[in-house]
């Protein structure tokens, strides 16, 4: 009786690392047979059926077909990888700028639209001059008093827009 129990607690220090290992190889094992399988239903670049080829391969030949797909797809799945992260920053910080702006322009980008009106003739010097002094002397919100309708309002081209309206 006391062997057994002097035997459930023998477990040397190396054995313990060696258990380790191996768990720790399991784990990545198990993440790059998901990687691949990730890659594989990524890539734009095969057919239905060569998908479904290389899914049945590292299936039913697991250890093999996951080492074979990354000698002859693995420089592709890099790229892939890194174009799918591209992609994703793209469109977060397209969502950050429409967020962050609220849908107003800023006051430059107005002077801006102001000077593109100027030059194509649809408004005045004195107008584009007036629109001007409104959108920097009273801080008029951007998009409200520089709308060309607003500029041309009323016979003498009098602006007769109110900030905060």
């Amino acid at each position: 009786m006391s062997a057994q129990v002097y035997l459930a607690y023998d477990y040397p220090l190396l054995s313990a690392f060696w258990t380790m290992l191996w768990f720790f190889l399991w784990i990545m094992w198990f993440v790059l047979l998901f990687r691949v399988v990730t890659d594989i239903f990524r890539d734009d670049g095969m057919n239905g059926w060569a998908k479904a080829g290389w899914l049945v391969f590292c299936i039913v030949l697991p250890f093999l077909g996951v080492f074979v797909y990354l000698i002859a797809r693995g420089k592709g799945m890099g790229r892939r990888e890194i174009a799918q992260a591209r992609q994703q920053q793209e469109a977060f910080d397209a969502y950050v700028r429409e967020t962050a702006g609220g849908g107003r322009r800023s006051s430059v980008d107005e002077l801006a639209r102001l000077a593109d009106l100027r030059t194509r003739g649809e408004i005045t010097d004195e107008e584009f001059a007036r629109a001007k002094a409104m959108l920097l002397a009273d801080g008029v919100p951007a998009g409200q008093a520089t709308s060309v309708t607003s500029v041309r309002e009323g016979p003498d081209t009098s602006v007769t827009s109110t900030p905060g309206r």
